[in-house]
């Protein structure tokens, strides 16, 4: 066998396909026989000194050419002209095409939801409803000021709506171990299920809670049926009916109670409801005097108060509001810089 042959033998059998480990090793081939070329032509000032000889293949082979090192030797210059050169543009730019295509393969993946997250205490918003989940995202944006990560799973055929505000993974079923494993569900600190169809979000919010029993879930129900089935199984699942009737009735018969009502949960104009836990580090008080701080102190409306037996709106101003109780109110922001020793 020719040694031609060989080589070209060679050359297909293990570099027809530029993996990685192929491109390491023909860098290490032309490095060495760059050196040996010029070692051999009799440039010392280029092949003694590995610093100047690294710095000078890598000023050739990307056309920077500074200038400030060069073959003397007229064999030098031919080595230059015909190996060094050529080889190096062509060795250059695939290095830079490899690492431009990992970078693009990377971004492609996140955008098509492939990747997997690694975060945790991250708010994962299971399902897609179009602008409805839009909407989600923009107020859980607001909300957290980047304080918790959001990612977004859905099964829908869909591109990471945000891109470079939430991360996304796009799953074919919610309660698939290993793909659910992507969005490291036994992570997240808050899972908030609305799928398209009641059905998928009652069985994705048993699987949730099944792997993250510890996180804070909530679900939208059409069904208030379906509610009550998933609160048979997690009492700790927060269900959130729909509402849109009974506010058509209520706005029936006092006009402008939708108005208000979106207004207050609206994070983004007007006046917005928000809760706050009042500090274990506290004394017990009383809600007149919790409700006088937060108007006088911080022009915030305190509405109603969970002591952990269930939501009282409008309590009596002497009710006794001990350390850890949930404390509801109205404000134009959310009240971040609150100063209890003053209460």
């Amino acid at each position: 066998m020719g040694v031609w042959l060989f080589l070209q033998r060679f050359t297909v059998k293990y570099f027809s396909r530029l993996t990685g480990q192929n491109i390491v090793v023909l860098s290490g081939i032309y490095i060495s026989l760059s050196w040996l070329l010029l070692f051999v032509s009799g440039e010392h000032q280029l092949s003694d000194s590995f610093s100047t000889f690294f710095y000078y293949i890598v000023v050739t082979a990307s056309t920077v050419g500074y200038g400030d090192h060069s073959p003397e030797s007229t064999l030098g210059k031919w080595v230059a002209a015909l190996f060094i050169i050529p080889g190096g543009l062509g060795l250059f730019a695939i290095v830079v095409g490899r690492v431009a295509t990992v970078f693009v393969t990377v971004w492609r993946k996140g955008l098509l939801g492939k990747r997997s997250i690694k975060m945790e205490q991250h708010i994962l918003l299971l399902g897609w409803n179009g602008n409805r989940t839009l909407s989600m995202l923009r107020m859980l944006l607001h909300e957290e000021h980047g304080r918790r990560s959001i990612v977004l799973c859905s099964r829908s055929e869909i591109e990471n709506p945000m891109p470079d505000k939430i991360e996304f993974v796009r799953v074919s079923s919610y309660t698939n171990v290993e793909e659910m494993a992507r969005a490291n569900i036994n992570k997240a600190s808050c899972i908030i299920v609305d799928a398209l169809h009641d059905d998928v979000t009652l069985t994705a919010a048993l699987f949730a809670a099944g792997q993250n029993p510890n996180a804070h879930l909530l679900a939208y129900f059409d069904d208030e049926g379906l509610s009550q089935l998933l609160k048979l199984h997690c009492p700790n699942a927060e269900c959130i009916p729909s509402v849109a009737i009974e506010m058509l009735a209520k706005s029936a018969v006092d006009p402008g109670s939708s108005l208000l009502h979106q207004e207050l949960l609206s994070t983004d104009k007007g006046m917005t409801q928000y809760a706050i836990d009042y500090p274990y580090t506290q004394q017990q008080t009383t809600f007149s005097a919790l409700f006088e701080h937060f108007k006088h102190r911080h022009d915030a409306i305190l509405i109603a108060c969970d002591s952990g037996h269930g939501i009282q709106v409008n309590p009596p101003l002497s009710l006794p509001i001990s350390p850890d109780t949930r404390l509801f109110y109205i404000a134009d922001e959310r009240v971040n810089n609150m100063t209890w020793p003053e209460v």
